[in-house]
């Protein structure tokens, strides 16, 4: 029997919630009346059966490809979950870069595959490894799954190493699916998507993490029409319709992204250059400075687990603990929240861990 559920999405609905919460991945949430939506014009339902037709055209011209490339989804999780379900067959081999964000390896063994692992290594600082893939790979490798940036160090893949990935898979028949849900962390610096690369590309995204607005949940997939149209009738399976109210809300703020992508870069250029200090001042991490992104991934020299409880037990703070993507040495600290609260619990992490170290000696 398959497994149900994820284990890192219970910790987080149940055991991630502290006055001091670095376990968040996302820019804080924007503030709804920063849309300057007109209520009184949005309707509770209306036609949008297989996408709802404006929501497509902007994300379309968003990312710069044919509105018949586009499927609409529930948030990069739900795209991810109607990508593999319709490119790939129960009992294909699917590889997946490790670590990852466990979402991508749970849902593959859901739809059925068989996961297999290719390693992000912390000495290359956790960069994409062709050669490493490659060995990795099977005769019946149908997917090769990657984040960029790479959730959860923050790792960056240039254009022309997914280049070549794209042509080690299609000369191996496979697909590579590129979860691009922190991509526009970079701003102008941002590539095209991926996808423009061939058509062995499918990429997903969303307006959750980058922007503030996780409770749109506007996500979205961009592959071959062919596929779009298989992801749609999936989806009759899934969530049949996407939340009529929520699809016009997410045009209104595709329109506006310009301006909450600059409100979320001044957030996340205040909060970095704090989590940059904090790395400075803090030996017990082993942690690169953060040049882009919303996560630090250090590999703490005290027990995680013990460092975790202490954190939230005594310091009301939480970060995420590495094991939920495969590196128990590590936690994954959010740098996206209210810079006053985000300050306040880098105090509480370094009090922690000073802590632990006067416990064993240090």
């Amino acid at each position: 029997m398959r497994a149900m559920g994820s284990a890192y999405m219970e910790w987080v609905k149940t055991q991630s919630h502290a006055a001091y919460n670095l376990a968040n991945s996302g820019v804080k949430s924007f503030e709804l009346a920063g849309l300057h939506a007109d209520f009184n014009s949005l309707s509770l339902s209306g036609p949008g059966a297989y996408g709802y037709a404006p929501l497509v055209k902007a994300i379309a011209a968003k990312c710069g490809v044919n509105e018949d490339s586009v499927a609409t989804a529930q948030g990069t999780s739900g795209a991810n979950h109607l990508a593999m379900a319709a490119a790939i067959e129960p009992g294909d081999d699917v590889l997946i870069e490790h670590p990852a964000y466990p979402l991508l390896w749970e849902t593959a063994q859901y739809v059925g595959a068989h996961v297999r692992y290719f390693e992000r290594l912390a000495d290359a600082k956790f960069a994409l490894d062709l050669g490493l893939i490659e060995r990795a790979m099977t005769p019946r490798t149908r997917l090769i799954v990657i984040s960029n940036l790479h959730n959860p160090s923050c790792a960056y893949t240039d254009q022309a190493t997914l280049k070549r990935l794209g042509v080690l898979a299609r000369e191996a028949g496979a697909k590579v699916l590129v979860d691009e849900v922190y991509l526009d962390l970079l701003f102008e610096d941002a590539p095209a998507t991926s996808y423009k690369l061939g058509d062995e590309f499918i990429v997903t995204n969303s307006l959750t993490k980058v922007y503030g607005l996780s409770g749109l949940r506007c996500g979205w997939i961009l592959a071959e029409p062919d596929l779009v149209r298989r992801i749609y009738r999936l989806n009759d399976l899934f969530g049949v319709n996407n939340p009529y109210v929520t699809d016009q809300l997410s045009c209104i703020a595709l329109g506006r992204l310009k301006a909450i992508g600059q409100w979320a870069r001044e957030l996340l250029d205040t909060n970095r250059a704090l989590a940059n200090e904090f790395i400075e001042a803090t030996p017990e991490l082993e942690c690169e400075q953060l040049q882009a992104g919303t996560v630090l991934f250090p590999r703490l020299d005290v027990p995680v687990e013990e460092f975790c409880r202490v954190l939230r037990q005594r310091y009301d703070t939480v970060v995420t603990p590495g094991q939920f993507f495969g590196a128990p040495e590590r936690i994954r600290l959010g740098i996206g929240g209210q810079t006053s609260l985000f300050s306040e619990g880098l105090n509480r992490v370094h009090a922690a861990l000073d802590e632990m170290g006067r416990a064993v000696g240090r």
